[in-house]
């Protein structure tokens, strides 16, 4: 049997042919299929796609790193939801809930917080409990977005069926920058053409091609271009949208910054981060317009003449001459070739996922190798399993996993850090000053006792070079080990009693000296 989907993008239908599946298919997908024709509840919400018995979407994505983000939400939006799981589901987590300080704290702010944030994750659970949902992915969504809009990093719903499970991206990360007049503008990033030429090598050329016919092959010619409308509104709208629902930070200025491209120290090298307009945890975006000048262009020209519009979709044969999002199989993700197996490979319980039995006969190397389920969800670099059962931790969480794009070289510190430095944390002194830095990308590292050591090496190291002023840049540090923080505390305290400056940075650019020559603010 051959199935036809029909697609609708601009005023255009176009028909897309699907291979035979010569498989048998479980009654339960079935029974979807019937009530996707009858119920709009339970349709996949996807351009008007029908589900037929015997087709399989997991199947048409198993084995390839690169495919479209509806694809992957066919696939995701395959399994039904179960009424005993879901009603565990909220069960559980309103459980949980009453021992998460900051949820409740947060309803009952006094003034003048009592207006900042108001989500009553109980009243969210039990509408959830009383909505039908089209599929388990539905379901697990309005989890995952009810949490976020409290708008704390440490409180969430993760599930490794679904979260990070493919990585959707772009290749135009967003940047702000600063022009000689000191005003500020959203731009993409002018790296932008060499990250994605190194991280995605295996699917750049794809990009190239989807340009539209003038810029066809001339992906480099879109870095640095200013961005004058973002789906035809002024860019930060979609800024500030985007901050409402990232949850990884209180502040909302700080959630306006995660949209854009920025940097941390990792645990082995300097880390580029894409922001959560160029790369997001879930396929639920396929298309995005870009009103932008590009570098060069003479300003005197108008707008329409400088400026070039286009759209980040897909459309059979590219009618629209549009360039897609494009969906990337995760580094944590378990391979699949149908719907069952990526059911069981990726969203089944293990025998560790609700913690360990330490009655059992490997308790013990279990509980110091094992790391706890919700470590692939946490900002930090990789801990010993101990250590992290040991020590209190306090770790924001987020969908995606932690960045292994490397910064550029150009981008990173043009110093040589002091010997001292370890991982995650990097000590420099600036030349000709008496100013001293500290990059510190976390609180955790892969040894608890050699990190606490360093720091206080490192810092000490400094004072005996003459700093007077310390600059800690803790630009996306995710948190960490609670000990190590106050560790810190107390070095500083001690060693630097007569500072004339101390400064905590959470910026992308402070010196030319220790972060390259980029221009940016």
């Amino acid at each position: 049997m051959w199935l036809s989907v029909g697609k609708y993008c601009g005023p255009v239908w176009e028909g897309l042919v699907f291979r035979p599946v010569r498989r048998r298919v479980s009654m339960w997908w079935k029974v979807l299929s019937v009530i996707s024709l009858v119920n709009p509840a339970f349709a996949l919400h996807d351009h008007a796609q029908w589900v037929l018995a015997g087709y399989d979407p997991c199947a048409e994505i198993a084995g390839k790193t690169w495919v479209l983000p509806r694809e992957v939400r066919a696939c995701l939006s395959a399994f039904p939801v179960d009424p005993v799981v879901k009603a565990n589901l909220v069960e559980v987590v309103n459980k949980t809930l009453d021992f998460h300080t900051s949820a409740n704290y947060q309803i009952r702010a006094p003034p003048p917080y009592d207006t900042d944030i108001h989500e009553d994750l109980k009243a969210d659970l039990a509408r959830i409990n009383q909505t039908r949902y089209g599929s388990e992915f539905d379901l697990h969504l309005d989890f995952y977005r009810a949490f976020k809009r409290v708008n704390d990093g440490h409180c969430g719903v993760y599930n490794y069926c679904y979260d990070g499970l493919y990585v959707t991206y772009v290749p135009l990360p967003l940047v702000l920058l600063t022009d000689k007049d000191g005003y500020q503008n959203v731009y993409i990033a002018p790296e932008a053409f060499s990250i994605a030429s190194a991280e995605f090598k295996d699917e750049i050329e794809f990009w190239q091609n989807a340009l539209p016919e003038h810029l066809r092959g001339q992906l480099n010619t879109l870095s640095g271009a200013r961005v004058y409308l973002i789906d035809g509104e002024e860019p930060f709208k979609t800024v500030n949208k985007s901050a409402l629902m990232t949850g990884g930070y209180q502040a909302f200025g700080t959630r306006q910054n995660a949209f854009f491209a920025s940097y941390q120290r990792g645990a082995n090298d300097w880390s580029y981060l894409m922001g959560n307009f160029a790369a997001m945890a879930h396929p639920l975006v396929d298309s995005v317009e870009l009103t932008v000048q590009r570098v060069n262009y003479d300003s005197n020209d108008t707008f329409t003449v400088n400026c070039i519009t286009f759209s980040f979709a897909w459309c059979n044969a590219n009618p629209c001459n549009e360039i897609p999002y494009r969906s990337r199989f995760g580094s944590f993700s378990k391979n699949f070739t149908d719907l069952a197996s990526y059911r069981e490979n990726n969203c089944v319980a293990q025998n560790t996922t609700n913690g360990l039995d330490l009655y059992g006969p490997d308790a013990l190397s279990q509980y110091e190798t094992i790391p706890n389920p919700i470590a692939h969800f946490q900002q930090q670099p990789d801990t010993n399993p101990l250590d992290a059962r040991k020590q209190r931790v306090n770790v924001i969480l987020d969908a995606i996993p932690l960045s292994d794009i490397e910064l550029p070289r150009e981008l990173q510190p043009s110093l040589a850090p002091l010997n001292q430095s370890y991982s995650v944390a990097h000590f420099y002194m600036l030349n000709g000053s008496s100013t001293g830095v500290l990059a510190l990308g976390s609180f955790s590292a892969a040894n608890f006792t050699k990190f606490g050591s360093s720091l206080l090496d490192g810092l000490t190291s400094l004072k005996e070079l003459g700093a007077k002023n310390l600059i800690v840049d803790v630009t996306n540090n995710g948190g960490g080990y609670i000990c190590i923080a106050h560790w810190l505390h107390r070095i500083v305290g001690s060693l630097y009693q007569r500072l004339r400056q101390f400064y905590i940075m959470c910026i992308d650019c402070w010196t030319q000296e220790y972060y390259g020559t980029s221009g940016r603010s």
